[in-house]
């Protein structure tokens, strides 16, 4: 599928795979995005550990509105730091870090966070770009496939990789797992 920009999903879903080679993962072994972060030498931050520089922005983001604010990358030059909201439960702390480290596999060039006005800068198809490799990188189609398969509850497919129930849903509902698995047995 191409989309506005020539994004081609099996590009994407190629970088997915050879990364899991290159960290010595099968399709249907879990994928730590730490581990990840570690292999591509990007720094990962809780944003609780920079309450004592920031309290009320930290407060704000981890205790009055943790939806807010998800992760983000910051570039020094070539290098990359990844701040991630840990208030989040750890499966959507998984699709978070994964998210933000997929710029990185794309390598997305830093785009200014706000506009002339002060307004978040937002690139859609840069964000739907990381949004699928993450997605890929968590939950492969292979293991999308399996999880029909094997009558895998969305919960069991999210403990199963770590991920979040919506991020389970949404690989599932992506990669056509359920139609694909009903082709097959028909």
């Amino acid at each position: 599928m191409v989309g506005k920009a020539g994004f081609v999903k099996s590009h994407v879903n190629r970088i997915a795979s050879e990364t899991r080679t290159e960290l010595g993962l099968g399709n249907l072994d879990l994928l730590d995005p730490l581990s990840l972060a570690e292999f591509l030498d990007i720094p990962v931050l809780g944003l609780s550990s920079l309450q004592s520089q920031e309290p009320a922005g930290t407060r704000y983001f981890l205790q009055e509105d943790p939806q807010a604010f998800s992760a983000v990358t910051v570039f020094s030059g070539p290098k990359r730091l990844v701040v991630h909201n840990d208030a989040h439960e750890s499966g959507r702390q998984a699709s978070n870090i994964a998210h933000e480290l997929s710029h990185g596999l794309l390598q997305h060039a830093p785009t200014p966070a706000l506009n002339s006005i002060g307004c978040r800068d937002w690139d859609q198809v840069i964000e739907d770009e990381a949004q699928w490799l993450a997605g890929a990188l968590l939950i492969t189609e292979k293991a999308a496939v399996w999880t029909v398969r094997q009558r895998l509850d969305l919960s069991q497919v999210a403990q199963r990789f770590g991920v979040s129930v919506d991020m389970a849903r949404w690989r599932i509902n992506m990669t056509g797992a359920r139609k694909r698995v009903s082709r097959r047995s028909a």
